[in-house]
């Protein structure tokens, strides 16, 4: 809910965007009443920021003329957004936006009032946002950096990619349009000359990129979210049932919000389904529960659970 202040500020913006308007239209954008709204009036009034109302068919209520909004006033919730999301573009780009965010924080505390940069101090220590990528994004700084390059300048790239499923790694030439943060992961996605078609591209994977000096242009209706809403890369594409016994159903409960599904059984046990990006997925998140959980489907990931027991004991066994 916003605050009165909050409000305030945000009269003054709609006044200061267009004259003449109707106290029932600017209560409604408020989401006030004509009461209230005249109450805001006068406090802005002895606030030495004077409104003035104009009678008639084409009249309203305007600041007075001449007055503008002094550039950044922000409320406490604005400063704490804007204050949490330079931390978060920090935890999410690492050291290619590290010193930015560090920059854009400084100005924003030299000119917040005292009360509002103890509402950001409380909001940096109390809502905390970590771990969104996996470890190493630093040493895919440089990459990002060049595809960030490439991309703004709308420059080709070669990249030497290493697929998950190919034995070798291939070279390919590549229109980077947009950088995407999605499952954990960075991905580039561009059109890749080889394929003649749009491609998505881990970052981690990438093993050499070099810049050319051949232009591309972006297509005008390319919509990166909306393509990866619909490229199954990165998104799950198996679906496990796994059966928790008796002894562990406490531990299913306690894990409820990783499951799609979660149905309890007669004997005491539950069965849970969880989707993974693959099998390799699955069967690490299953091992993670040890014998406490079954897998019931897919058959494919029982034998490749299977196979790893047995992998697991040959290991385990050398030496004794």
């Amino acid at each position: 809910m916003s605050s009165p202040a909050s409000r305030l500020i945000s009269l003054i913006m709609l006044l200061q965007r267009q004259p003449n308007q109707k106290a029932g239209d600017l209560a409604v954008g408020l989401g006030v009443s004509v009461r209230t709204l005249h109450r805001y009036f006068t406090q802005l009034d002895e606030m030495g920021i004077p409104i003035y109302a104009e009678r008639g068919p084409y009249g309203g209520f305007s600041l007075v003329r001449g007055y503008k909004l002094p550039p950044l006033i922000f409320s406490p919730e604005e400063a704490t957004a804007i204050s949490l999301g330079a931390s978060l573009v920090e935890e999410m780009w690492g050291k290619l936006y590290r010193a930015a965010a560090h920059s854009a924080l400084a100005k924003l505390e030299n000119l917040l009032p005292e009360t509002q940069r103890e509402e950001v101090s409380w909001a940096r220590r109390s809502l905390v946002s970590s771990g969104l990528y996996p470890p190493g994004l630093d040493a895919q700084a440089a990459i990002l950096e060049q595809l960030r390059s490439a991309m703004h300048a709308s420059r080709q790239v070669e990249i030497v990619y290493s697929s998950a499923t190919a034995v070798t790694s291939s070279r390919r030439r590549l229109d980077p349009y947009a950088l995407v943060f999605r499952w954990g992961w960075w991905y580039v996605v561009g059109f890749c000359h080889n394929r003649r078609e749009l491609r998505t591209f881990r970052i981690d994977r990438i093993q050499e990129l070099t810049a050319l000096q051949e232009a591309f242009e972006r297509p005008l209706d390319f919509d990166a979210r909306a393509f990866m809403a619909h490229e199954p890369v990165g998104q799950p594409q198996v679906c496990a049932r796994l059966k928790f016994s008796k002894q562990a159903a406490s531990i299913a409960r306690l894990n409820r919000p990783n499951w799609e599904s979660f149905e309890e059984q007669p004997d005491g046990s539950v069965v849970v389904t969880c989707s993974a990006p693959d099998l390799n997925w699955a069967a690490s998140t299953s091992l993670a529960y040890g014998p406490l959980v079954e897998v019931l489907d897919p058959p494919e990931l029982r034998i490749l659970l299977r196979d790893w027991a047995q992998a697991l004991v040959e290991i385990y066994s050398k030496g004794e």
